[in-house]
């Protein structure tokens, strides 16, 4: 086949490679429009679950990936003046821009075309026999054909800002601010030895009273670093500034679209769908879109067939995860709720925000059920079983 990847994201490059591992013959071009290296971006963060299956795809690549990344385990949360730390899954930290290269050697050495510097939109594709899609969430080859695709984006309510920090976490932390004007807070996790990702978010309101909405770019930086004093252990918070000097404060667009594909063009990535930033999926997700489409591709006789294949398994594989993202969104959007708790039972609640029960029970029967449910096996099933019925029941009333 002859294949157009728009976009040197992870999921293309990585699609690129597993398709030139099925078959040399395929004419494989990726299109980036920025230059080669100019990626802007601190760390993602993966599991390792999606280790295991990076080494099943492409061994090579995979051991580049683990060997450049950080480990950590557990989680810490600083509020109301105190540290809490709890157990959890080994989790795994990358610089965003280190990922890409390895994927993008990685599909040089297999002799995919890697042409950088070039946007290609719908009026300037080249033939070929696929294109795929992976120009993320603002996707010029997804919006000329939106209403083909069903593409629908709500934006949530909270503000955030993506940075670095000079400090390397050692577990993925969380940090809560009160201020007189409400909470803010900050999601941390280590992707190299000297850095790690820090993206802080607050209510509109909070933003506002704080005058971040006004400050330019430095004086957020100093504004932030102060309220995070404590967790930062006085090292610096790191950004790139707007072109017009002002700090790159956003509220997060969950996309969604009804269809994958349209003739010969497929979404991947996020193009195709996004998920909130606190659920930590969006690479993972990439990437294992590229998996299924090369495998439905390989299966499939005919490349109609293979699209509608992968379509299917990836708008059933994502549905948990957008109903856990949804949840934490809400958790997030609705602290105060859970702020009001002592320390160790709001972390606690945090690990369980992806819960569709906790927004219809108070948080402290909630917390007591929980830690009973951990004691008693018929009262945790009561508890998977209940928690979505109850959760359809109610949103399907307030519909009304």
């Amino acid at each position: 086949m002859k294949v157009v990847c728009v976009g040197g994201g992870p999921a293309g490059l990585y699609l690129s490679i597993l398709l030139k591992r099925q078959d040399p013959r395929h004419d494989i071009t990726v299109h980036e429009r920025d230059p080669a290296g100019s990626t802007y971006g601190w760390g993602v963060t993966y599991w390792g679950g999606l280790l295991e299956k990076l080494h099943t795809y492409d061994p090579p690549s995979a051991h580049a990936i683990g060997a450049a990344s950080v480990s950590w385990s557990g989680g810490t949360a600083h509020i109301h003046g105190t540290t809490t730390t709890r157990p959890g899954d080994q989790g795994f930290g990358i610089g965003r821009h280190r990922l890409l290269d390895i994927l993008a050697r990685r599909a040089d050495e297999l002799g995919v075309h890697l042409a950088h510097g070039r946007g290609v939109d719908h009026a300037t594709l080249p033939d070929a026999d696929l294109v795929v899609a992976g120009d993320g969430v603002h996707s010029t080859l997804r919006d000329h054909h939106a209403h083909h695709f069903g593409t629908k984006a709500t934006t949530g309510r909270n503000k955030y800002i993506w940075l670095g920090t000079t400090k390397a976490f050692e577990t993925f932390t969380f940090a809560f601010t009160d201020t007189p004007h409400g909470w803010i807070w900050c999601y941390a996790y280590p992707y190299a030895q000297d850095r790690s990702t820090c993206v802080v978010e607050c209510s509109p309101r909070t933003w506002q009273a704080l005058d971040l909405d006004r400050m330019d770019h430095t004086d957020c930086l100093g504004t932030l670093q102060g309220l995070f004093a404590k967790p930062l252990d006085g090292h610096e918070l790191i950004g790139r500034p707007r072109q017009d000097g002002r700090a790159p404060w956003q509220s997060f667009r969950t996309l969604t679209n009804e269809r994958w594909s349209h003739g010969n063009l497929v979404l991947v990535g996020d193009a195709a769908h996004t998920t909130h930033y606190s659920i930590g999926a969006g690479t993972t997700l990439a990437l294992e879109d590229a998996m299924a489409l090369a495998d439905s591709l390989r299966a499939t006789p005919t490349p109609r067939h293979a699209l509608c294949r992968y379509e299917r398994e990836r708008t059933a594989a994502l549905l948990p995860l957008q109903s856990a993202a949804r949840y934490s969104a809400q958790w997030y959007e609705n602290l105060p709720r859970y702020a009001r708790l002592e320390p160790r039972q709001m972390f606690a609640l945090l690990g369980q925000r992806h819960s569709p029960l906790l927004p219809h029970v108070p948080p402290q029967l909630y917390y007591r059920l929980d830690q009973a449910a951990h004691r008693l096996e018929p009262l945790r099933r009561l508890k998977r079983w209940l928690g979505p019925r109850v959760a359809r029941t109610l949103e399907a009333t307030r519909s009304r």
